[in-house]
């Protein structure tokens, strides 16, 4: 298992839906590696999956205690200043959002995908971390996920 605390990490701040599909593009493009645990693949994937759910809305939700302290005291926080490393999902989270292995590109592809749903959609389904999120707030969060796990992809 990697220290996602440790291993070097790039610095990164999207302003739109579209600056992560850009940055993405570009390290496929670019056969960028990365420093952490999943392949280039699974991080593509598992925001495209993240981002499809914030439409169709997530199978499972944490107990009612994290969700609590994730609206109260954690949503402001993750939109201002972004979201840490070194969260692990465990049990039927990690069933319903760890990608399998697939081809980087396949992975931009339904990024790509996701990104046009969540800038053309009007509705968004409730956040089981957040709660009610406005379309603002939820493309944010959107943003701050992808810099979490874009962090860890290597300049190309």
């Amino acid at each position: 298992m990697v220290d996602t605390k440790t291993v070097t990490r790039r610095e990164i701040s999207y302003a739109s839906l579209d600056k992560v599909a850009a940055d993405a593009e570009r390290l496929v493009a670019g056969g960028a590696a990365t420093s952490g645990s999943w392949s280039l693949g699974q991080i593509l994937e598992h925001v495209a999956m993240v981002m499809d759910k914030s439409i169709d809305g997530f199978e499972v939700w944490p107990p009612l205690p994290v969700r609590l302290v994730g609206r109260w005291f954690l949503k402001k926080r993750f939109l201002r200043e972004g979201m840490p490393a070194g969260f692990q999902l465990k049990g039927p989270l990690a069933k319903e959002l760890l990608p399998p292995e697939v081809d980087p590109q396949q992975a931009l592809d339904h990024l790509c995908r996701a990104v046009e749903r969540l800038k053309s959609g009007q509705t968004r389904a409730v956040h089981p971390f957040f709660g009610t999120l406005t379309l603002d707030e939820s493309n944010r969060i959107n943003c701050r996920h992808a810099e979490l796990h874009f962090s860890f992809i290597t300049e190309p």
